[in-house]
């Protein structure tokens, strides 16, 4: 909810498996939470991702169980739970919108800079509308569809 703790670009033609995100969770978010958040790891991370194959894969669960983290519940066939869905990409995309890039690197730079003019109050946002969505859910029988 304090903002963005690491932008990872996939790069061209990489497949999002579940090695793949296992690998990123242990040597790029894990060791940026470090760098950026001092003490959370400590503290405790009350973590969020979808219920995509490679992020409910045994492999990735196991590595969260060992960090002891506390994920947050995604409801099956939900996908309009993301937070950033709703509040973070379409304020991006404010800030993209009609620009033309000419390598990866400019959309890479041009994203950095979007996200770096995010407001506090976008996260917070985003992430209080997640749990207004899920409540609603919960009162419909555990599926919200908008």
């Amino acid at each position: 909810m304090n903002g963005v703790i690491l932008r990872w670009p996939v790069p061209i033609c990489t497949t999002i498996n579940a090695q793949y995100y296992k690998k990123v969770l242990q040597d790029k978010l894990r060791p940026a939470i470090r760098k950026n958040r001092p003490g959370l790891l400590e503290s405790g991370i009350l973590f969020h991702h979808d219920n995509a194959p490679a992020h409910t894969a045994q492999a990735v669960t196991d590595v969260l169980a060992g960090y002891k983290w506390e994920l947050l519940e995604h409801p099956r066939y939900s996908p309009n739970f993301a937070p950033c869905d709703f509040h973070l990409f379409p304020k991006m995309k404010e800030h993209l919108r009609g620009q033309r890039f000419e390598t990866e690197e400019d959309i890479i730079q041009a994203t950095k800079v979007a996200i770096k003019n995010l407001d506090k109050c976008s996260y917070v946002t985003a992430f209080k509308d997640r749990l207004q969505r899920i409540e609603k859910g919960a009162n419909k029988g555990g599926c919200y569809v908008e």
